[in-house]
Parts: structure tokens; C-alpha cells; sequence
């Protein structure tokens, strides 16, 4: 840029101070038209994609809202009990008359022969022994299958045999509820099915608060988490736990950034298992009313790819799993705070709320006013004394203005200016 030489400096200050007007200013964030643009500033940052909330976007999150209904798709009660290794099973054998292969040692007082077999494990092979039919194969199968196969066994050498089969101590079958409970533990699982919140009373339950409480389901290498209170409010949640599941309980409060022209700024507690954009926004006391665009209320979510494509993001541009979104609503429309209270808050999100146009430009003529006081101070000051030093030496003598005693009257002696030259 070329600059006049007879261009007067306060001009000049004027034009740079508008280049970099911006950029210069002190602020909480970024502008709302910044934001917006959805391109970034600065090479080498963060691509992110700009959402504006509506209610079909709403609803669409709203199905995406962790569910372990969602996680995993079994959701029957479980099937019969099967044996696995280490299982202690009881075998009773029963025959139709006397003569066969099991004698009792009654014999003739009680009508039939039966045998009970000490009880056994099953084996690392998955079998159970039986006399005179050999390995049975127990691994896997219900009791009732097993007394078929020991009745197949000996259907040729015994009279007319039946098999009752039963578990006596269950080894494998068990389901472990660790973490914030009161009595943790492994215990098997009922034949008859449980749900999550079942077996966590049977551990006595959560040691603290619910809505601080998360929980995680593990089951054959997958794995979900929910909030505590999900459990409870919404009962498709609380599913049938299988053999062989780990719950996990543990305690981490849920909480979210507020940042900009809130109320107040800082990390806040939801306090609650659940809560909307709405109540975020009443917990950080709302807008500040001097300084906050109501139509530039922005939060940041990171979202997998699978909700982003739902919501209509392009997402060839975003490398990884997780794509960085922003979603604005717009509270200056009435509309808006229904759209709030509809969009549900996730742990970490984090809110900004942009300062109005009107805030921006204020502090920039504050600041420019600033930066011209600045400058003309030291002209002023200059000025000032050499009027005062050409008064001074223009003045000659200056004779001395004396009080008299307090019962006389103030005598005021005017100056005498004499020509140059005379005596």
C-alpha cells in the first residue's frame, strides 16, 4: 500500500486499524459470520460441517441416541440352559424290572431299578461317563438332550431304560457385575431369564446416584454403554442378560462446556441422566442480554459417519470415523426453543454463543477511539506548552500578587509591560 506523504497520521491509523479489525480486537470466540462461512480461517485446522437445526434433523438424532435395545439385537429371553465344561451334572437311571444292568441293592422291596451316578464334571472334552453306554457328549446341549442320548446308549442292554438328568452346581452359565455396586459378584445366570437391572440388584445395586452412573454391557466382544437412568426410563433399555455377559458399572458425571455471551461461562454438571439444549442453556443463565446474537446459539458434537450422512453432511471431506459438526439454532425465532427442548444433550458437547454485530462494532470504535486518543495526547500536550512558553516569555515582569492582613482589604497589583529599551 502506497501512503501520500501529506496523508495526516490519524487517516492512516483508520485504514490499518480496519484491515485487521477483526483479527485484532479482543473477543470470547469466533464470529457468527466466521462460523458460518464453514470454511476455516487458519491452513492446517479442523474441516468441520455446519448443521442449522430443524425438526426433521432433530428427530433423526433422536433416533441415534445410544439404546442398548439398539446395540444389541437380541432382545428375547434366553434359551434353555446348556451345559459347558466344568458343569456339575447329577444322572439318575432308571430301568423298567429287575435282572437288568443296575441292580439295586434293595432289590424286591421296591418295584423297578434306578441308579444314581456320582455326581461329575464335564470334561475338557465336553462329555460326562456313563456306565455301559460310555462318553456322552453333554457340552452344549439341555438336559433334556442328554437324557435322550444316554437312553439311545442303552436301549439295547438295559430293560426298557429312562435317564434323569440335572445340573447340580453351575460353573459356566454366569453373568459378572462389576464396578460402583454395592456387593460385587458372579452368579449364575436364572434359567428363567433377567434383565440388566435384575442382576444389578442382585449385586446389591449402584453405590451412588443414578444419574451419575453409566453402564456397560459386554457380550461375545460387543459392546454398549447407556446411562444408568436409561435403564429405568426407558424400559426397552433394560434387556434379558445372557451366560457368560459382564455388566460394568461406573461413575463419571455427565457434563458440558459453555462458552461466548452465555451467562456464564465454565463446565456444568447435567445433574440429571438426561437433558436438552434448552436446559444447557438455563443452566449456563441463559444469554447475556448486552452481548449474546440469539440467532447464533452453535453447538460442537463430533458424530460418526453413519448419523452425519443421515443428517446430510457430505462426508467424503472428513477423513476418520468421527466428522466435527457444528449445529446452530436459531433462538431469535420463538420457534427455536421448541427445537431446544426437543434436541437431547450428549456428554462433552460443548456451547457457544455468539456476540451480536452490534457488540463487535461498539468494541471496535471503543478500540479505535483508543487508538486516537493515543496519538493525540502527545500533539495536545505539545501544544499546550509552547502556547504556555510563548505567554510566559511575551508576558515581561510579572509583579507579585500580595494578600494584606486578613482586616485589610485584598490589594491586587496589575502588571507592568514595559517597551523594549526602556530604563
Amino acid at each position: 500500500m502506497i501512503v501520500p506523504r501529506n496523508c495526516p497520521l490519524s487517516m492512516l491509523l483508520v485504514a490499518t486499524l480496519s484491515l485487521g479489525a477483526c483479527s485484532a480486537l479482543p473477543t470470547s470466540g469466533p464470529a457468527s459470520w466466521d462460523v458460518r462461512s464453514s470454511q476455516p480461517k487458519v491452513p492446517d485446522t479442523i474441516p468441520y460441517a455446519l448443521v442449522k437445526l430443524d425438526a426433521k434433523i432433530s428427530t433423526i438424532l433422536a433416533q441415534f441416541t445410544p439404546r442398548l435395545s439398539n446395540a444389541f439385537a437380541n432382545r428375547s429371553p434366553p434359551r434353555e440352559f446348556r451345559f459347558g465344561i466344568g458343569d456339575i451334572v447329577s444322572v439318575t437311571i432308571f430301568e423298567a424290572a429287575a435282572g437288568g444292568l443296575f441292580i439295586p441293592a434293595e432289590a424286591g422291596v421296591r418295584p423297578g431299578n434306578f441308579v444314581t451316578i456320582p455326581n461329575q464334571s464335564v470334561d475338557a472334552n465336553g462329555n460326562i461317563s456313563v456306565p455301559y453306554a460310555g462318553p456322552i457328549r453333554a457340552q452344549g446341549k439341555t438336559p433334556p438332550e442328554v437324557q435322550q442320548a444316554i437312553v439311545a446308549a442303552l436301549a439295547n442292554r438295559a430293560i426298557e431304560p429312562q435317564a434323569v438328568v440335572s445340573l447340580f452346581e453351575q460353573q459356566t452359565s454366569l453373568i459378572s457385575v462389576l464396578g460402583e455396586v454395592n456387593v460385587p459378584a458372579r452368579f449364575p445366570a436364572s434359567p428363567s431369564g433377567e434383565r440388566i437391572l435384575d442382576a444389578i440388584t442382585r449385586a446389591r445395586g449402584p453405590k451412588s446416584q443414578g444419574f451419575d452412573v453409566w453402564v456397560t454391557l459386554e457380550r461375545q466382544g460387543h459392546r454398549a454403554t447407556v446411562p444408568f437412568g436409561a435403564l429405568i426410563y426407558e424400559p426397552s433399555n433394560n434387556i434379558y442378560v445372557r451366560p457368560n455377559d459382564t455388566i460394568y458399572l461406573y461413575n463419571e458425571p455427565q457434563t458440558f462446556l459453555a462458552f461466548g455471551a452465555s451467562g456464564l461461562q465454565g463446565q456444568f454438571k447435567f445433574d440429571a441422566w438426561r437433558i436438552s439444549l434448552a436446559e444447557a442453556v438455563g443452566k449456563a443463565s441463559g444469554l447475556a442480554d448486552f452481548r449474546a446474537d440469539p440467532a447464533s446459539v452453535f453447538l460442537y458434537r463430533g458424530e460418526t459417519r453413519e448419523v452425519a450422512e443421515r443428517i446430510g453432511i457430505d462426508c467424503s471431506q472428513f477423513p476418520g470415523p468421527i466428522i466435527p459438526v457444528i449445529y446452530n439454532v436459531n433462538l431469535r425465532d420463538p420457534a427455536g426453543y421448541f427445537l431446544a427442548k426437543t434436541f437431547e444433550m450428549r456428554n462433552k458437547d460443548v456451547v457457544y454463543v455468539s456476540n451480536a454485530v452490534t457488540v463487535e462494532t461498539s468494541k471496535f470504535l471503543e478500540h479505535l477511539r483508543l487508538i486516537m486518543a493515543t496519538v493525540n495526547d502527545p500533539i495536545i500536550y505539545t501544544t499546550n506548552a509552547y502556547t504556555l512558553k510563548q505567554a510566559i516569555q511575551g508576558s515581561g515582569n510579572v509583579t507579585t500578587i500580595t494578600t494584606p492582613t486578613p482586616l485589610s482589604s485584598t490589594t491586587v497589583v496589575t502588571p507592568t509591560i514595559q517597551a523594549p529599551g526602556s530604563p
